[in-house]
């Protein structure tokens, strides 16, 4: 039997070593991932804790096809770990918003994933467009900004960039789509009348801007992600107190 993401939110919930182990083998990576990409990389046993505290809210969904809107659930939980140092030129997400008014959805999502600290070619992979568009947008995007702003410097918005992402994650209104709509956008299962009228929606909602963006990112991130072997995953088990779980007769009598 095939054991799933689904099978592992039951069993973390119902606090399951078979949950926890799994959670530890598949989804260890992309936390650390994240983390090492965002510069919190020793932040990653406070993190594991963080989410193996009862109160922690990640395993709440029982959405019967969860994967990547758990990774993306994940990486929330994971981004509300870290912390950086005020910006030199802070930069707030109403003026991100006015600069960035003239430009179409594809382009906004370009500009956007800068704050997440992504290169063109990075975000071409993510986007699904050749990196030198996406340069090209964030040229163009990058004088729209500077038109707006009182002081300027090439590295704004990733130095605003983890401010600017929970001020558009707090944004959500009552139109904002779900994960499951952008997975259909970035997996080509949305229709032309579908797609066109989530775009009419996000052009206007950095809230789905930055939702966009991030499923995008954990997309990526689930397509390079590896599981840890057993040697590797053990410390992470003994640090969260997941006891070794049973094999079943027939596995124990293979060895």
């Amino acid at each position: 039997m095939i054991y799933t993401c689904f099978d592992m939110i039951r069993d973390c919930r119902a606090d399951r070593a078979e949950g926890w182990s799994y959670f530890v083998t598949n989804y260890v990576p992309a936390a650390r991932a994240l983390l090492e990409h965002y510069g919190g990389a020793a932040l990653l046993d406070r993190v594991l804790v963080a989410l193996r505290r009862p109160e922690s809210s990640l395993f709440a969904s029982l959405d019967p096809a969860p994967e990547r809107s758990f990774l993306a659930e994940l990486r929330q939980h994971v981004m509300a770990e870290l912390d950086t140092p005020p910006p030199a030129i802070p930069l707030d997400l109403e003026t991100v918003a006015a600069a960035y008014e003239p430009l179409t959805v594809t382009e906004k999502q370009a500009a956007w994933l800068e704050t997440m600290r992504y290169s063109p070619a990075d975000s071409a992979a993510m986007l699904r467009m050749a990196p030198e568009t996406v340069g090209k947008i964030r040229e163009r995007a990058a004088e729209l900004l500077r038109s707006k702003v009182d002081a300027w410097n090439r590295n704004l918005l990733a130095a605003n960039g983890l401010a600017l992402g929970r001020a558009a994650a707090a944004a959500a209104g009552k139109d904002c789509l779900p994960a499951r709509g952008f997975l259909d956008v970035l997996d080509g299962r949305a229709t032309w009348r579908d797609r066109e009228a989530m775009e009419r929606h996000v052009n206007r909602c950095w809230h789905c801007i930055d939702h966009f963006c991030r499923v995008a990112e954990v997309n990526e991130l689930r397509r390079r992600s590896q599981p840890l072997a057993d040697a590797e995953a053990e410390p992470f088990r003994k640090l969260l107190g997941v006891p070794e779980a049973k094999r079943s007769a027939w596995k124990r009598w293979m060895g």
